[in-house]
């Protein structure tokens, strides 16, 4: 069970989901990890309950990031075979999209919100600042903007796996028209940050039609004084995915990080809806 619950949601629809994700490893030495596979508690989810089986048997601890809210999983493992097991039921609250919500000014953003509107390792918004002021400065201010930003990247941006690579940037993504999911989000998120809008990427549990065997990135705006998720890549439906990590690009985000001379087996971060209200 989970050290902490947090309050239930107090949306006016929800979905209920179960997770059930598994991990394996085979590991040539000693190895460390750092897990990002925990639900967020909170931002709209209420955790039901969870638990977590690791073979063989290793010490582990789960703490938060104060800054972030992600939940962190820490272990250590000696040579040999890793399995791990990770299942919990999630409450994800449902709230409508203000259609007509608009762009904050930089002198009345939330001083937590502020370092979202930075450059970043993966998000270059100084060097696509041209191109996005271009493509989209001359819009209407606000959601229809970051909109249409959404649009133009599934519009011109092929979902191919393999294109991209772990130091892939949204500049590469630009230039070489494809990418996976997390590409799709660099590059939204590099945009709005150029035209001056808070933009952050989300990790998590998604429910897809074809279910790949991977987590799922998106982007979330500042808009209207609250953050709104958007999907580039329209995979999955923004209102049921399951946060599991907020960061300002996918250094913050990623799911495992790993030291040590380990290789994966599989993965299979499943999700399956059982409950909506509303």
């Amino acid at each position: 069970m989970p050290e902490t619950l947090d309050m239930p949601v107090s949306a006016a629809r929800s979905v209920t989901s179960q997770i059930d994700c598994g991990l394996s490893y085979a590991l040539d030495g000693p190895c460390d990890f750092i897990f990002s596979i925990h639900p967020t508690l909170g931002m709209g989810q209420t955790l039901l309950s969870e638990s977590i089986t690791i073979d063989p048997p290793v010490a582990y601890r789960v703490n938060t990031d104060p800054s972030s809210g992600n939940r962190l999983l820490r272990l250590h493992a000696e040579a040999g075979p890793l399995c791990l097991r990770y299942q919990a039921t999630v409450v994800r609250g449902i709230e409508a999209d203000d259609v007509h919500a608009g762009e904050v000014s930089i002198d009345d953003l939330p001083d937590d919100v502020l370092h979202n509107l930075m450059t970043t390792r993966y998000c270059e918004s100084d060097h696509l600042a041209a191109v996005a002021f271009k493509l989209f400065g001359g819009l209407p201010a606000g959601h229809a903007r970051v909109a249409a930003i959404t649009e133009w990247v599934r519009t011109n941006i092929d979902y191919r796996i393999g294109a991209s690579t772990a130091t892939t940037t949204a500049r590469d993504v630009f230039v070489q028209r494809s990418g996976v999911c997390r590409d799709f989000a660099h590059l939204a998120v590099t945009f709005c940050r150029a035209l001056n809008i808070p933009a952050r990427l989300v990790c998590g549990y998604a429910h897809f039609a074809e279910p790949p065997p991977d987590f799922h990135a998106i982007f979330e705006a500042y808009l209207g004084g609250r953050w709104v998720m958007f999907d580039p890549t329209g995979m999955a439906p923004v209102d049921k995915l399951v946060r599991v990590a907020t960061g300002r690009d996918a250094k913050d985000v990623a799911f495992a990080t790993i030291f040590g001379p380990a290789r994966m087996v599989s993965m299979n971060p499943d999700i399956v809806e059982i409950n909506v209200s509303g």
